[in-house]
């Protein structure tokens, strides 16, 4: 039996937990830190009886014995979290973003490394149908050599939802070191490189009322032979029929891939076969491959490495755009 507790519930991604730990027998929620009642009410409804409720993690650490802590709590205050269910063996799986600032990276980096225990973010893009059909097409040649991609992340913001730390960057930290992260991640899976550059503008086109806020923001990532343009804001229209209409284009030396994640749809053309929609099989769920591994005794996919990896380019990525747009060096993480 894996003893799992969750610190935070601060945004609707909890749900990703929540329901793996429903599909299987072997993972039980055993404690919730959460000081917000109606957070609890929302994400827990009948399950909350069933669980031993903390106000702070230290208390829910410092009661019970739990083998994997999922974070899902306000952005700023991840952090603390992740290294104390380290410190206390747990291994980590959380939402993105695993923190809002370099130092902190850098705490869990070397907690991780000291009690060898694992952590994971829930990059969940890496498992939708139209991105596990497209890493096959590569690994298979058939779009030779990727050189370039190209992605776009627009997220409706709902405003009257959104609690106010979300407009602070001592509870949100930054647009660019929070939506780009994902796209990021599958820059550097793909390219496989572990250095490189990074740099990125950001700006407020509809909230001036509101000066620690950013709603836009557009990346530029040199990751081996891959150049890398990620872009994403809060500016999806509230009518839209999706929250996001979130898409991929990769450009390679043999063929082009367009991956529309918001209409599960991949569309693949080459120099020797004309534009075809590629078949796509069942996603994965977002915590599913992690459990996999805690169950298994192995590693996870998104291991310790890529979650601090990416999560370092994008926050490397929000130090260049707080500077108005200064190239960075950015290095893989997490590997002694």
């Amino acid at each position: 039996m894996i003893r799992v507790a969750i610190v935070g519930l601060a945004h609707p991604h909890v749900t990703y937990l929540l329901t793996e730990i429903a599909h299987r027998p072997e993972l039980r929620l055993v404690a919730v830190a959460e000081r917000d009642a109606d957070l609890r009410a929302r994400y827990l409804g009948d399950v909350e009886a069933d669980v031993v409720v903390h106000d702070h993690h230290d208390t829910l650490l410092a009661d019970h014995e739990v083998d994997v802590v999922a974070i899902c709590g306000i952005y700023a205050e991840r952090a603390d979290a992740v290294v104390a269910a380290l410190r206390a063996g747990a291994h980590v799986v959380a939402d993105k973003p695993l923190c809002t600032e370099l130092d902190q990276l850098a705490a869990i980096e070397k907690t991780a490394a000291e009690t060898g225990r694992m952590v994971s973010v829930m990059f969940e893009k890496r498992f939708y149908p139209s991105t596990l059909a497209v890493r096959r097409l590569i690994d298979a040649g058939v779009l030779g050599v990727p050189a370039l991609i190209a992605s776009t992340g627009p997220h409706k913001l709902n405003r009257a939802t959104r609690p106010d730390w979300f407009f602070r960057r001592d509870g949100y930290g930054g647009i660019t070191g929070d939506l780009p992260v994902h796209d990021i991640d599958l820059v550097l899976l793909l390219s496989g490189a572990t250095d490189g550059t990074v740099s990125a503008l950001a700006g407020n086109a509809r909230l001036p009322e509101l000066p620690e806020f950013s709603d836009h923001t557009a990346v530029l990532l040199n990751a081996g032979d891959i150049a890398a343009t990620i872009e994403a804001n809060w500016l999806s229209p509230e009518a839209a029929d999706v929250h996001g209409h979130y898409r991929m284009r990769i450009a390679g030396t043999e063929g082009t891939a367009e991956i529309d994640w918001a209409y599960n749809r991949l569309d693949v053309a080459t120099h020797t076969r004309a534009p075809w929609q590629e078949p796509l099989g069942e996603r994965k769920r977002a915590a599913e491959d992690f459990f996999d591994a805690v169950l298994a005794g192995t590693s996870p996919e998104v291991d310790t490495a890529a979650s601090l990896t990416a999560t370092g380019v994008a926050l490397l990525a929000q130090r260049s755009a707080d500077s108005g747009g200064e190239v960075l060096r950015w290095t893989r993480r997490g590997e002694s």
